[in-house]
């Protein structure tokens, strides 16, 4: 079985598409970092399950490279990291009602203390991979009338002497 890259793939070229992928890759985002949450007491016959950590790794590494493939946005792919930040961060809070999903003490507060520490980690990686990427190429210069317009010769710096 071969992996499919996300440079192989033709990347969306309209902007409605382009913004269609930004607010799916978003939404994704917001929906994994909160199930990522709800999964971190996970045990199976009593025994502690870190899954949630291992998904907070893989979902933050993946998803900013994604938005910014889907939208060609690198604002949208740091967003992602800040989407999983924020609902980290709002589920330490306690609740009026008294509910907090996020504890520290004994196995579990090592497993949430991983799943931060991991979680912000990769995201703060996958992020500033997306921003320290190459440039986007330029866009094509057009006239009003469709044809192209020639490059000005020189280094277009305007320091011509």
């Amino acid at each position: 079985m071969r992996l499919v890259r996300l440079r192989a793939l033709p990347a969306p070229r309209r902007p409605a598409e382009r913004v269609a992928g930004g607010v799916l890759v978003l939404a994704a985002a917001v929906w994994i970092a909160l199930v990522e949450v709800f999964w971190l007491p996970l045990r199976v016959g009593g025994v502690l399950v870190p899954v949630s950590v291992a998904a907070a790794v893989v979902a933050n590494l993946v998803l900013p490279r994604l938005a910014l493939w889907l939208s060609g946005s690198r604002l949208v792919a740091v967003l992602t990291g800040v989407a999983w930040l924020v609902i980290a961060v709002a589920s330490m809070i306690r609740r009026p009602e008294g509910d907090l999903l996020i504890t520290g003490g004994g196995a579990t507060g090592v497993v949430n203390l991983a799943f931060l520490l991991l979680g912000v980690l990769a995201a703060a990686f996958a992020v500033g991979r997306s921003l320290g990427g190459p440039p986007r190429p330029p866009r094509p210069r057009v006239s009003p009338d469709g044809a192209p317009v020639p490059r000005p010769a020189g280094s277009d710096t305007g320091g011509a002497r």
